[in-house]
């Protein structure tokens, strides 16, 4: 059965791109085509493993990159005349023009929170680490894969194993009680097989849903702490 992602920090194949292209630190002009494809089909395959939805949409961005990949492969035609639009330069477009829409829009998010008079649920207090950054879908998986390289031979080999999603919520909740917060990766780390790898995670994403955690980082790729929401309201973040 695939799990359903329906969460603020779900995003699609342009941000999963921009998210690639930062990790590498590159610059969008200068796109490796080759690496990123490969990088962005290791994260489809990634998230079917988790058995996350993927949606169409991603399908049709890896179709897009393979067949510029295919293109660059291929000697240039001899013919003269006009040649058509160039796939890649358009993508490069398309993500600079998104690039500058997702940066507005964290502005002006920053500032309704910022001026808001909503009252907000408890939420862990911060300090001078300041923890501030919402982990992405794409940060969890970079996690979850860095885990899952480190994991014995035996451990990455998928036993059927029936483990309810609610038995690792509550794991999870345990490990946070009387805690400021406990490390994305200690979590994970906790797992004894692939399976429950992979339910653990789809656990800390459904905590997520019902904002009853908070992942974090000090920065971008950085390392991940897991807050437990608990109780009345806070002031918000500035």
């Amino acid at each position: 059965m695939t799990y359903d992602v329906h969460l603020d920090i779900f995003e699609g194949p342009l941000d999963l791109l921009l998210y690639l292209i930062k990790k590498n630190d590159l610059e969008i002009a200068e796109i490796p085509i080759a690496h990123i494809t490969s990088e962005y089909l290791s994260y489809i395959d990634i998230m079917k493993e988790l058995n996350l939805e993927v949606a169409g949409e991603f399908l049709v961005m890896a179709s897009t990159l393979m067949q510029i990949k295919a293109r660059m492969l291929l000697p240039a035609p001899e013919e003269e005349g006009e040649e058509g639009p160039n796939p890649l330069e358009e993508l490069k477009n398309r993500l600079l023009e998104y690039q500058k829409f997702k940066e507005a829009a964290q502005v002006l998010s920053r500032r309704e929170e910022l001026f808001s008079q909503v009252h907000y649920r408890f939420a862990p207090a911060f300090d001078k680490e300041d923890y501030v950054l919402d982990a992405s879908l794409f940060d969890l998986i970079e996690g979850f894969r860095n885990v899952l390289k480190e994991l014995p031979g035996d451990v990455k080999e998928i036993v059927y194993q029936e483990i309810p999603i609610e038995e690792k919520i509550r794991e999870i909740l345990d490990m946070l009680e009387g805690k400021d917060y406990v490390t994305f990766r200690d979590i994970l780390a906790r797992q004894s097989s692939q399976i429950a790898l992979v339910v653990c995670f789809l656990a800390i994403l459904e905590l997520i849903r019902l904002k009853q955690i908070l992942a974090r980082q000090p920065e971008l790729f950085g390392e991940i702490r897991v807050y437990h929401i608990a109780n009345d309201t806070v002031a918000p973040l500035q």
